[in-house]
């Protein structure tokens, strides 16, 4: 797409370096491979390391723990570079960079970070987190994992579900080191939640099961997670008992905004391939692209697309990484941007017609993959329900 970026999208010489690197990266290592690991449902873990050598998977950690030091339209770039390509693999990468990398380094303590992050920024260990389960999601407080304290070890026991990144070969490997939340008990009649750094090899962590057949997003693996008796050292216990609910708001902004990221590199990607096909495809005489109908789906996504690009850039520009305190737009963002995402790419499929339903023009994967944006990190109701009552309390 040859039109102007503007300094909004990259504020900085630093910015505009990174987006020509990620985009090149893209286009020379991510796109040959896309098409194939969506087929056999694989995560391509050799590709995962690579962007270590590139100093993504820290984006946005301390330089003196092996992360780049970036900030969050850094990350919001990189999002949306590699998922024009693949969003199922940058998928894998959020899971990692976002939820586990980001997540250790705002609320972790020195130690923590001194033996997890070089490991998890240089692309030698992957990362994951691990909140949901079978039957709970957006209700946190209603999950059944608990942690007991024993001596100075915790007994984790409980199941996760839908972890991306829980599994990362077809071997079921464990990833290298989860973010786990758990109960630890009860405090004026309310759950406390507190949070974990389980490794591989920990007695009693284990891969259930590598969750098959899903919609979209099938170049990154999805798995369940079992804890039966798992010990973890009191060491590895972040910040105090209870203190997850304040963990998860200074990640979940970041989390949701990358999320939206994705859904611009699906749209950019979808709007270039109908934008092309109607110039070449013709009917009754004349390119397709000369009809109003063509032209109504064409031009509504582009729009929608900018508009939805324009709101997420600003949100992250505005982000601070260490705390939390735009809840509101990082609702917004997602909620926008990851239904405009799928509607674009549905749309690119209605002006390839027949061609749109196959894979060779790549927009029925890009559909797929959408679809999973209006889920993942909090639903498009949970976001409708979190700025409603956000807008209500500022009154």
């Amino acid at each position: 797409m040859s039109y102007q970026e503007m300094d909004l999208y990259n504020p900085t010489e630093e910015h505009k370096m990174l987006r020509e690197m990620v985009a090149t990266f893209t286009k020379t290592e991510v796109e040959p491979q896309a098409h194939e690991y969506d087929k056999k449902e694989e995560f391509n873990l050799p590709l995962f390391r690579k962007l270590g050598e590139l100093g993504l998977l820290g984006i946005t950690a301390d330089e003196e723990f092996g992360g780049s030091g970036m900030d969050a339209v850094s990350a919001v770039i990189a999002h949306e570079e590699l998922s024009y390509s693949d969003p199922g693999f940058c998928l894998a990468y959020l899971a990692h960079s976002m939820l586990a990398v980001n997540n250790i380094n705002v609320n972790a303590n020195q130690e923590q970070k001194e033996k997890y992050l070089p490991k998890l920024c240089s692309g030698e260990w992957v990362g994951a987190m691990a909140m949901s389960e079978p039957h709970v999601g957006t209700d946190v407080l209603g999950m059944s994992t608990t942690a007991v304290k024993e001596g100075d070890h915790y007994i984790l026991n409980g199941q996760k579900m839908w972890i991306t990144n829980g599994a990362i070969d077809e071997q079921g490997t464990a990833a290298d080191v989860m973010l786990v939340y758990a109960k630890t008990g009860e405090k004026n009649g309310r759950a406390m939640i507190s949070t974990f750094l389980v490794e591989k090899g920990m007695p009693g962590y284990s891969v259930g099961q590598k969750i098959q057949d899903k919609l979209g997003m099938r170049g990154s693996n999805t798995a369940e997670i079992v804890f039966e008796n798992c010990k973890v050292p009191v060491a590895n216990l972040i910040g105090e008992e209870g203190d997850s609910m304040l963990h998860m708001m200074k990640n979940l902004e970041i989390e949701r905004v990358t999320l939206a990221a994705q859904s611009l590199g699906i749209a950019r990607r979808c709007i270039d391939v109908m934008s092309k096909y109607a110039e070449e495809r013709e009917a009754f005489g004349k390119p397709i692209s000369r009809f109003g109908q063509i032209q109504s789906y064409i031009a509504n996504s582009f729009a929608e697309y900018r508009a939805a690009k324009a709101y997420i850039y600003e949100t992250a520009r505005k982000m601070n990484l260490k705390d939390s305190s735009g809840r509101l737009d990082s609702d917004g963002v997602k909620l926008f941007a990851t239904t405009m995402g799928k509607n674009v790419a549905d749309r690119a499929i209605q002006v390839l017609g027949g061609y749109g339903y196959v894979a060779e023009y790549h927009v029925e994967r890009f559909w797929r993959d959408a679809k999973l944006l209006e889920i993942g990190g909090g639903t498009l109701e949970a976001h409708q329900k979190n700025i409603t009552r956000d807008l209500a309390r500022s009154h």
